[in-house]
This record gives structure tokens, C-alpha cells and sequence, in this order.
């Protein structure tokens, strides 16, 4: 990579040398000023974050593993003392204590660096994008975690009893299947940064948790004047309206379970404005939305999108198409997340540790690829085009290289510098009728129909009360 000469930069260029470059880019503008450490503990809130992000960057199988590898590299590039946590419990214990504050510095920074290092990619059409997509981790079937991430509804029953039949048959496969069923997860949702392909922040719960109850908790996060847009899941007049309220915009896709109205008259009317307005907020005296509907056709199905954009000298509806299909890739990040990375099931048998391991699996996840991200864009590589696989392969690599100095071709930079996604035109197999081929359900249109009169009425004597937004 041409911007970086590692000889000159790590002499004698050794892999945890080139470890430590990446990890100090990665601090340089973390400021840990409010994270009180005692001045009597070994840690440090850098020293502990350094091991953390090797701890979260590591290939290892087992928790246990990952702290070793991620302990010996922080003493070889900290010189860390080495009574500094000897124990995985030791430093599970730490992080539990600390995560939160930790990760707080650690997302500043990276935001920061996100919108200064990645400044011709963070916006998309004038706004900055992000998408908004929930899923599902795998936990261990423990008390502590069953206790803490299982249905509420679980969490209250008691221990199911066979019925006689079961017993007598001894169904091995009807037990598996319940206990599959009853097995703890954890439901994570992400906020997805559209330009760059990186994570913006997220939250985890139960595995019944609401992901429209995290875009809620989200929202102040969001950058000034940015655009959410997400699928069908986020319908919801009150998480709508909170994107209203902050001054930031929507794009979401609406299907047959969305009442729209037009003709209310509460804005001055022009094709394709539609407006949400339940039932139950108008009888609460709350203003309706006004929306602009765009329908994309060409598909199978025509999909149905709404914004609050709406203007479309200000957001075209061809630009609303685009950015919408550009959502996809949040589900192309939960990939990356959980196969590629290896994180489809957490390992951690403890709840409490579970939400440390989820954390710092995002932040570490997170950091390889903003930092592999700058690194390639000085050699014109665009987001799309890297490999998180092979950002892996290379910072992996030199975690567990065995050479002190690396052979040709094996250190860090030029792992890193093939980290790029191939060019090769794969075909299409959407045609492919496979009888296993899953198939989407139909969202549908949505319901629109024409304002009554008594609609009306109440929506211009709220108009008269309140100055709503009609615009962006």
C-alpha cells in the first residue's frame, strides 16, 4: 500500500508491531478522561481497551483462549506487568465493570473518524443514510442467560412436562425440537451507516425485544438532518413521529397492514402525499404525518415506500428507490457479523458477559473494518469492494503469526492490501427454481382511502393549534 512503508514505521517490522501501529490510529482520538481508573490498578482505560479489541479480534474458539492470545500480544506491544490480569475471570470481571464507559469513548472517536477520514462517503444524496435491521445471536442454554435474554413469557413459565405419549414413546426428536425452541438469544438491532458500510450504534436485549423500542433509543445519536430507512418491520406512528420531531427524516417501506389517507388537506396537496394518521392519535389531539409515496416497480411485486421527504427536487424518487435498495446491506453487515466473523452464537454461559462479549464483538468488528477501510482507500478501493473476510485474515494473521518478522507477503500491510473483494461477475440465481428456494411473503399494498369529512375537519382545527413540519 503505497501511503504506508512499514519499515520506516515499525522497525524491526515485527506483526505485533504492526498490531500496535493499527491500535494506536485506531485510540489517537479516544479521550479517556472520564473513565476513572484508580491510579493504584495495573489497567489502564487504554491498556484495558487494547486487550479488549484483541480479545474481540482473536480466532480462538473459547473465551478463555481468546484472553490468552489477546494477553500475550498486549504485553508484548503494552508491556503490560504481569500480574495485570492473569485470569480470564479477572478481566471478564474488569470489562463488566467498564464496558459501558469504555464504549462510550470508543464510538465518539470512531464517529468522528467516520465523518472525517470517510467524509466522501457519508453522505448519500445529501443526507446521511442509515439503515435500521434487527436479528437474532445464539446463546448457550444456561440459567444466567435463559434468565436474561428468554421471552418474557418463558422467563415466567414453569419447566413444560412431557405429555404420556412423549413419555412412552420417548420422542428424542419432539424433545430437541422444544429445547432448540426454548434455547436463550439475544435480539440485537443495529444502526447501519449507508455510505461507508459501518456500524453507528445498536442495542441488545431479550430475544422478544422491540427493535422500533431501540430505533427510539437511538434516534438522539443520529446526526442532524439524517434519513432512516428501514423495511416493513418499523411501522409505527410513534417512532415515526419521534424521527419527526428530531428534526431528522424516514424512508420506509409500508405494506397491507398500513391505513394511509389522502385528501386531509392538512398540507397543500400534491400527487403521491399521503398521510398516517391512527386512529388512536387522533383521538389523542396528535397531528398526522405527511408523507410522499413512491412506488418501485420492475420486481416481482411493486414495493411501496414513503418518506418524509417531500420535496423531490430535494430527493428524487429515483433516489428514493436507490437508497432503499442500498438498505440491503445492513443485512450484508448481520452476515458479516455472524458468519464471518463467527458470531452467530456467543460463547458466554454468564448473561451479564454475554452483553460484554456482544459489545465488544461490534466494536471489534467495527474497528478492523473502519481502519482496513481508510487503509484501502488510499489505493481508490471503495467500501463495497473490501473483504471483510479478508480483513480478518490479515489482522488475525498477525495475531497468531509464529515468525517475529514476517515472511514475504505475510505481514499486516500486505494482508490488508488484498483484503478486496474479487471482480468476478457471479450469475444470477434468482431464476433458479429450487424447490428449497425460500420465499419472501407478500407485504402487499397499503390501505389508502380518502379522508371523511369529520377527518378533516379535526385535522384543520389541529393545524390551527400546532405548526406542524412539512417539509425537510
Amino acid at each position: 500500500m503505497s501511503h504506508q512503508d512499514p519499515t520506516s514505521l515499525t522497525p524491526p517490522n515485527r506483526h505485533h508491531q504492526d498490531l500496535r501501529v493499527v491500535l494506536d490510529w485506531l485510540l489517537e482520538h479516544a479521550d479517556f478522561t472520564a473513565v476513572g481508573f484508580r491510579s493504584t490498578w495495573t489497567w489502564t482505560p487504554r491498556s484495558l481497551t487494547v486487550a479488549a479489541l484483541l480479545w474481540a479480534w482473536s480466532a480462538e474458539e473459547t473465551l478463555t483462549a481468546r484472553f490468552t492470545a489477546a494477553r500475550t500480544i498486549a504485553h508484548a506491544t503494552l508491556g503490560l506487568d504481569t500480574l495485570t490480569a492473569a485470569t480470564s475471570q479477572a478481566f471478564l470481571k474488569l470489562l463488566r465493570a467498564w464496558t459501558a464507559a469504555l464504549a462510550v469513548v470508543l464510538i465518539a472517536a470512531w464517529r468522528g473518524r467516520m465523518q472525517d477520514e470517510r467524509a466522501d462517503r457519508f453522505q448519500v444524496a445529501g443526507f446521511a443514510v442509515f439503515g435500521v435491521d434487527g436479528s437474532r445471536l445464539e446463546l448457550p442454554r444456561t440459567a444466567s442467560n435463559q434468565a436474561g435474554f428468554a421471552p418474557k413469557a418463558a422467563r415466567r413459565a414453569a419447566k413444560p412436562k412431557k405429555s404420556p405419549a412423549q413419555r412412552r414413546r420417548g420422542d428424542r426428536a419432539a424433545s430437541a425440537r422444544a429445547k432448540k425452541a426454548n434455547s436463550p438469544q439475544m435480539w440485537l438491532t443495529v444502526m447501519w451507516h449507508v455510505g461507508t458500510g459501518l456500524p453507528w450504534d445498536w442495542r441488545a436485549g431479550p430475544s422478544d425485544s422491540s427493535a422500533r423500542d431501540h430505533l427510539l433509543q437511538m434516534i438522539a445519536a443520529l446526526p442532524p438532518q439524517a434519513l432512516v430507512t428501514a423495511d416493513a418491520g418499523f411501522v409505527g406512528y410513534d417512532s415515526w413521529k419521534a424521527l419527526w420531531d428530531s428534526g431528522r427524516d424516514l424512508l420506509i417501506r409500508v405494506g397491507a397492514n398500513v391505513r394511509l389517507l389522502r385528501n386531509l388537506g392538512y398540507a397543500r396537496e400534491q400527487d403521491g402525499l399521503v398521510y398516517l394518521w391512527p386512529d388512536r392519535a387522533a383521538a389523542q389531539q396528535q397531528p398526522p404525518l405527511v408523507l410522499r409515496l413512491v412506488v418501485a416497480r420492475g420486481g416481482r411485486h411493486p414495493v411501496y415506500l414513503v418518506t418524509s421527504v417531500l420535496e423531490a427536487k430535494v430527493l428524487s424518487d429515483r433516489q428514493i428507490i436507490e437508497i432503499y435498495a442500498l438498505r440491503w446491506g445492513v443485512e450484508l453487515f448481520y452476515r458479516h457479523f455472524q458468519q464471518t466473523f463467527g458470531r452467530r452464537k456467543l460463547r458466554s454461559h454468564c448473561g451479564a458477559n454475554a452483553e460484554v462479549e456482544a459489545t465488544w464483538s461490534l466494536l471489534g468488528l467495527w474497528s478492523l473494518c473502519l481502519h482496513g477501510q481508510v487503509e484501502l482507500s488510499y489505493d481508490g478501493i471503495a467500501p463495497s469492494q473490501v473483504s471483510v473476510a479478508g480483513l480478518l485474515r490479515a489482522y488475525q494473521g498477525s495475531m497468531k503469526a509464529d515468525r517475529s518478522v514476517p515472511a514475504p507477503g505475510e505481514s499486516l500491510w500486505e494482508q490488508l492490501s488484498v483484503a478486496v473483494i474479487d471482480g468476478y461477475t457471479r450469475r444470477n440465481k434468482a431464476s433458479r427454481d429450487y424447490p428449497r428456494k425460500k420465499r419472501e411473503p407478500v407485504i402487499g399494498a397499503p390501505k389508502i382511502r380518502a379522508a371523511t369529512k369529520v377527518e378533516i375537519e379535526l385535522a384543520q382545527q389541529i393545524k390551527h393549534n400546532q405548526r406542524p413540519r412539512l417539509s425537510a
